[in-house]
């Protein structure tokens, strides 16, 4: 058994069982795809390389044969490769993902040409409904040449199945964007894809409430939770937008993000919610820690050191999660209930009156004294009061939580 396989599935199995071909063209980003494919594997994949012969000048088949555990593909022989992996077959691939992909390799696929090993494999996957992501790169004044730029467009149409991710634009380079992001665009596309056309609404993070010009009323919250149900989502190939308070985390370029601060901006952003139309969300998951008390009066300036006693009036911030539930009728609406040190009962008993009362779809507790920087331990509550426990680290959660979402949306 080739080495590579003690890899495969140590990340995640979300590619497991699926078969890539990694087609490499004539960039210097080549050197890259040694990681791209390690990667792949790590998330289940197994990977079969594909390079041209201006790709075996920069890098070596045997690298690519290294980091796969298959023979690269590096010319069309009798034994017609392109056709057994991604052709009209019973064996054949499950995407074709070309990275990097050079100026000249997009002109060739848009034209239907397919004089090199990848532009035929790409004729091919294209003739037989295979999807195909293209990750171009190259210089800043070849991405931008108007022809260049015609020719994505022409294989941006949809009946082409075809993703052309954003280079990552540095040293007047169009690069391809990071391993990383390559990866997760290759799982969203692969994977369930059971949230797919569903517009899903994460509010994540902690309000801060203004004391005075430095000094703020917030709570404990690294919006770590949010991150992941905002990454899951998007995993399952939803629109997936983040609502984000104050927090520790950054997010990644794939996912759209807005900032808030305080309740009356999150109060602001939430009333701009419809309920029906287009711009509706489908899903909104509600799991920042907000204010529930803000000062009364916000003092000017800074308040001076080392006074004996300082005390302030605070008074009830209006419930967010109620005004999302008015603003957004039709939505599913899944709230969060934090409570510390209570029995499971108490916990239960608590977070099912919670639902009722602000008419939720589906409530997540937990007892903070089983958080975690890396865990959580959570009760998941339907409509119908079915209880369902999950454990483990804050990305499992994630999962767990959109899967319950889905058997009962």
């Amino acid at each position: 058994m080739h080495p590579i396989y003690e890899l495969l599935g140590t990340k995640s199995k979300m590619l497991s069982g699926k078969k890539i071909v990694l087609g490499v063209t004539g960039s210097i980003a080549a050197v890259e795809t040694v990681k791209l494919s390690h990667e792949l594997v790590r998330h289940g994949a197994s990977v079969y390389p594909v390079l041209t012969k201006a790709a075996c000048d920069i890098i070596s088949p045997e690298a690519l044969k290294y980091a796969s555990g298959n023979k690269p593909v590096t010319k069309i022989t009798g034994d017609i490769e392109h056709v057994a992996l991604c052709g009209q077959t019973k064996e054949r691939a499950d995407l074709l993902l070309i990275a990097p992909c050079t100026a000249n390799t997009i002109s060739k696929i848009a034209c239907g040409i397919d004089d090199t090993t990848v532009t035929t494999f790409a004729t091919t996957a294209i003739g037989s409904r295979i999807p195909v992501i293209i990750v171009p790169a190259m210089h800043s004044s070849m991405y931008d040449h108007p022809v260049i730029q015609n020719n994505i467009k022409k294989l941006e149409k949809k009946e082409l199945n075809i993703e052309i991710l954003k280079p990552k634009i540095a040293e007047k380079k169009h690069k391809m964007p990071s391993i990383e992001d390559v990866v997760i665009h290759v799982i969203r596309k692969l994977w369930k894809n059971d949230l797919a056309k569903k517009r899903v609404l994460i509010i994540a993070g902690s309000t801060a409430e203004a004391i005075d010009d430095m000094r703020v009323l917030t709570n404990r919250s690294s919006g770590k939770t949010g991150l992941a149900l905002a990454q899951n989502a998007y995993l399952r190939g939803a629109e997936t937008i983040l609502w984000l308070g104050k927090s520790s985390i950054t997010h990644p370029s794939y996912i759209k993000c807005e900032s808030f601060e305080t309740v009356k901006d999150l109060k602001n952003k939430v009333n701009n919610l419809k309920g029906q139309g287009s711009t509706a969300f489908q899903i909104i998951i509600i799991c920042a820690a907000i204010s529930d008390y803000t000062p009364q009066e916000a003092i000017s300036g800074k308040l001076p050191s080392g006074k004996a006693k300082l005390e302030l009036k605070l008074v009830p911030t209006q419930k967010i999660i109620k005004i999302a539930r008015q603003k957004a009728p039709k939505s599913y609406l899944v709230g969060f209930k934090a409570e510390a040190k209570i029995s499971e009962k108490e916990l239960a008993k608590k977070a099912t009156q919670r639902l009722m009362d602000w008419k939720l779809n589906m409530i997540v507790a937990n007892d903070l004294a089983k958080v975690t920087n890396k865990s959580n331990q959570i009760l998941i509550i339907t409509r119908d009061k079915k209880q369902i426990k999950a454990i483990g680290d804050k990305e499992i959660i994630a999962e767990r939580i959109f899967d319950v979402i889905l058997k009962n949306y």
